[in-house]
């Protein structure tokens, strides 16, 4: 008999290491290293590796574009990238009580209607699973569940029912007997995603993951497993709010950085036609300190609005906060701003927010941040109805951001009559309705918005 052998593994990047020490010898994080024990086995694939693969030259093998396989939920179909493909691996994380399992047995039930659809929980009953479904009004729906959490058994009942479309909900959950450490376990979450992953891609089913998160925000478990899947998405929002976004940060088959943005309804969620509009406050007049970007999401631009709120230091260091910014981005932009604009912000706490609780990671936010805390500062609003979007560099200029002109279309579809553009943003034809004032420099930038 094998005699089991113990090894440490990193919490942080899956490597391991032959004894215990303080420091991982591959990604060299501190105190990430935990004992497991693995049982040597032979063939720990063979189960459902099925016959082996033979070497194929590359012109032999014939490219074709594969179906997509629609959810029936718009949001969704285009943050996946038109939908689902087959052999496709795809993980879901989120925060606890976000609307993950909500989401999949909403497009379970879709899919099911035309392909064998087979939802697996680890983590609640069926009676739970039926109680969901019956709130949403699918307690009909054509969906097979299994509640199971050992990867043998569950092996076992999809080579039984051979379901097309399979939804994972977590793989934190799932176990296998091949390894004696425990559920969760950073080799236990290797392992099972690895297993159903190759099940995927050899016999072209979808599989969907959901996945837990730490309190930093990342999915839980090893790098690996964002590594080894071929679309990896965010479940983002707060809970106490009635909107939820789906970002994907990796998408093999679709363009990533798209997002989809929901509502949650009691009837489920419900995808945002026209998500633009949920991110602009709606002030009965102008207000000082207030400026409306245009960000681009993926494919999909975004107006957002910008929030600055300017006020004298009451003693020791002024304050720099930012949300749903970089607040390193923040103090950059405001030493541009005192060098380039000749606005003096030393004295004061600045304080930034982007409404609705999305996040701008691109540049082209920079011109609307100096605006807005200039027009707190004056305490004078900007122009009524105006736009502003544009990067700004360490030298005062201003940079163009990509595809502007579809940055102004939607501007204009919702109403927006003027835009502080870059200049190598202007578009070549005239846009019906809307007056483009165009800057190279940040002093040109602050000069426009005081006439």
């Amino acid at each position: 008999m094998a005699k089991n052998k113990s090894v440490y593994v990193c919490t942080e990047c899956g490597g391991a290491a032959p004894k215990w020490q303080g420091q991982c010898p591959q990604c060299a994080a501190w105190n990430t290293l935990v004992e497991t024990i693995a049982t040597p086995k032979a063939g720990r694939f063979e189960s459902i590796a099925g016959a082996r693969s033979a070497i194929t030259s590359l012109g032999s093998v014939t490219a074709s574009e594969s179906m997509r396989i629609a959810t029936g939920i718009d949001e969704l179909d285009r943050v996946l990238g038109g939908g689902l493909v087959g052999g496709g691996v795809i993980l879901l994380g989120g925060d606890p009580g976000i609307g993950k399992s909500t989401l999949l047995l909403q497009a379970a039930a879709v899919l099911g209607k035309a392909r064998r659809t087979l939802y697996v929980t680890g983590e609640e009953s069926v009676e739970q699973i039926a109680l969901r479904a019956q709130r949403l009004g699918l307690l009909q729906a054509p969906i097979e569940l299994l509640a199971e959490v050992q990867l043998e058994a569950i092996v076992a009942a999809i080579d039984s029912a051979k379901p097309q479309i399979i939804v994972i909900d977590s793989i934190q959950t799932v176990y296998t007997e091949s390894l004696q450490s425990a559920p969760g376990s950073v080799a236990q979450v290797r392992e099972c995603a690895a297993q159903l992953t190759r099940l995927a891609k050899q016999r072209g089913v979808v599989v969907i993951f959901v996945g837990h998160v730490t309190k930093e925000g990342a999915i839980a478990g090893p790098r690996v497993l964002e590594h080894i899947v071929d679309t990896v998405l965010y479940f983002e929002g707060d809970p106490h709010s009635t909107f939820r976004l789906v970002r994907a940060i990796k998408n093999r088959f679709g363009a990533a950085n798209e997002l989809g943005v929901f509502a949650m309804t009691e009837r489920g969620l419900k995808g945002v036609a026209n998500p633009s509009a949920l991110f602009l406050s709606h002030h009965a007049e102008a207000v000082a300190g207030s400026a409306i970007v245009a960000t681009l999401e993926g494919s999909r631009p975004l107006l957002v609005e910008i929030q600055a709120l300017t006020d004298p230091v009451q003693g020791g260091v002024p304050r720099r906060l930012a949300v749903g910014l970089d607040p390193q981005r923040l103090a950059l932009l405001l030493a541009v701003l005192h060098r380039h604009g000749g606005v003096e912000t030393a004295l004061f706490d600045v304080f930034i927010n982007a409404v609705g609780g999305v996040r701008i990671q691109e540049p082209a936010g920079d011109l609307a941040i100096l605006l807005a805390v200039h027009s707190s500062l004056k305490n004078k609003p900007l122009p009524a109805k105006s736009l502003v979007f544009g990067e700004v560099g360490l030298a005062g200029e201003i940079r163009p951001v990509q595809r502007g002109q579809d940055r102004i279309k939607e501007a204009a579809k919702l109403g927006f009559a003027t835009v502080v553009i870059p200049t190598a943003n202007k578009p070549r034809q005239r846009i019906e309705g809307v007056h483009m004032i165009t800057v190279d420099r940040v002093s040109d930038a602050i000069a426009a918005v005081r006439e």
